[in-house]
């Protein structure tokens, strides 16, 4: 019997970039009021997420 492997990497990576900046967003938004500190670190999303969470 062969096995099938089956990947799903586009719509993995594009779900991840969107969960990561919208986590960057709302963590940034709690801790700054900031609209334009949201905007910033939902551009940098998942690297301000593990700053976030090395730091705190």
């Amino acid at each position: 019997m062969g096995r099938r492997i089956v990947t799903y990497t586009g719509r993995t990576i594009k779900t991840g970039i969107t969960f990561g900046t919208a986590l960057a967003i709302a963590i940034s938004w709690s801790v700054n009021q900031s609209v334009i500190w949201a905007i910033i670190h939902g551009i940098f999303s998942w690297l301000y997420v593990i700053y976030f969470v090395l730091t705190r």
